[in-house]
């Protein structure tokens, strides 16, 4: 499951910021659909592996629970990005899609707040915090770019 979830969850990040991209969007669409697809499949495998992960996870029942809780939302806003956009809905898909990747920039946050938050709080309590702290942010951050850049006048 390790593999599983390092592996695909790069995949992901590596390529899902291309999918932001308007220009390289607009351009070829059929380079955003493969893209696209390779982004949901790697997701998919990655978040469904890292619920498995999170189960086990050092730190209780409040790094598990933020971990499982994680993976669960790259779950759903992958699928339902995933379903929107095959059912027609090219603004939910958008929205959802935003949510899916800011959840799978988790990797990054995480990594910043480690060697940040370790030294002031001690390893175990600043990883408990961590397990939250590296998608809530995120989450908030994409629901302010959804809010911003879909909004009607």
């Amino acid at each position: 499951m390790f593999y599983t979830h390092i592996i695909f969850g790069g995949i992901a990040l590596l390529i899902g910021w291309l999918q932001f991209n308007k220009k390289l969007r607009l351009k070829n669409i059929s380079f955003h659909k493969k893209v696209g697809k390779i982004y949901v499949i790697s997701a998919l495998l990655s978040s469904f592996s890292g619920f498995y992960m999170g189960y086990f996870a050092t730190g209780g029942i409040i790094a598990k629970s933020g971990f499982m809780t994680l993976a669960i939302v790259w779950f759903l806003t992958t699928f339902f990005g995933f379903t929107t956009i095959k059912n027609g809905n090219v603004i939910k898909h958008q929205k959802l899609m935003i949510y899916s990747y800011a959840v799978c920039f988790s990797a990054v946050t995480l990594r910043i707040y480690l060697p940040l938050l370790s030294p002031l709080l001690g390893g175990l309590p600043a990883y408990k915090l961590i397990a939250w702290l590296c998608w809530v942010p995120n989450t908030i951050t994409a629901y302010l770019i959804i809010k911003y850049q879909f909004k009607t006048t």
